[in-house]
């Protein structure tokens, strides 16, 4: 299997303004509060830009160890994802620095731009990865397929060293990880995605992770 790392470049994928108002914590917004997101929006679009870099790797799962041949990962939840899959495609996409930069700005000119800002880079990052997740699906053959961030469940937020390493982050997309594991611009996600298996594996984040209490899970 060859070891070559991909990056890919999209156009805007379509706003939701329902799920950036989620991530918002908005239940319902007013009109005042519809007006204030399609500002925001406005004021993005224009800024942002949609990359992802990408590599196929061979997996093997030895009890609660995966092994992509590269590099190992521990996760008794990353290996149940896997378990069925021979490859799995480990990605980093990003947004882009400016999203960073206008909620640095509002956060000093106006905390309700700022939580637009926010939930707009949350919203943004989430749509990137499922259109990158809907191409590897057309390119594999398989229904859409799911993925797996550090983080998400007993997924160690070190294995992140790992995927930056292989990666390349920095030099094809310009993401870096510094040494407290946060990754600039904020706005992006790394992830692992199973290939191979019957259907492929299917399984949403809320499933992996172990936060019962976190708000999102109500308003899904």
């Amino acid at each position: 299997m060859s070891q070559v790392i991909f990056v890919k470049t999209y156009e805007e994928p379509i706003f939701c303004e329902r799920e950036i108002l989620r991530y918002a914590g908005c239940k319902k917004a007013d009109v005042g509060m519809e007006a204030l997101l399609k500002e925001c929006i406005e004021e993005a679009r224009e800024k942002l830009t949609y990359k992802v870099c990408y590599i196929e790797l061979p997996v093997t799962i030895e009890e609660h160890t995966c092994d992509f041949d590269v590099f190992r990962v521990q996760s008794e939840k990353l290996t149940r994802y896997l378990r069925v899959c021979d490859r799995a495609v480990v990605f980093a996409a990003t947004v882009g620095v400016e999203m960073d930069r206008l909620i640095a700005k509002y956060s000093r000119l106006s905390p309700s731009k700022a939580l637009f800002f926010q939930a707009l880079g949350a919203e943004r990052i989430e749509a990137l990865c499922d259109r990158f997740c809907e191409d590897m699906a057309t390119q594999f053959g398989q229904k859409a397929l799911s993925r797996f961030s550090p983080g998400y469940g007993d997924l160690p937020l070190s294995c992140q060293k790992d995927i930056f390493s292989v990666l390349d982050c920095e030099r094809k997309i310009g993401l870096t990880l510094n040494d407290s594991l946060l990754m600039s611009p904020t706005k992006s996600v790394t992830a692992f995605m199973g290939i191979g298996g019957d259907d492929g594996p299917h399984i949403h984040k809320c499933s992996a992770c172990d936060m019962k209490n976190c708000a999102f899970r109500g308003m899904l």
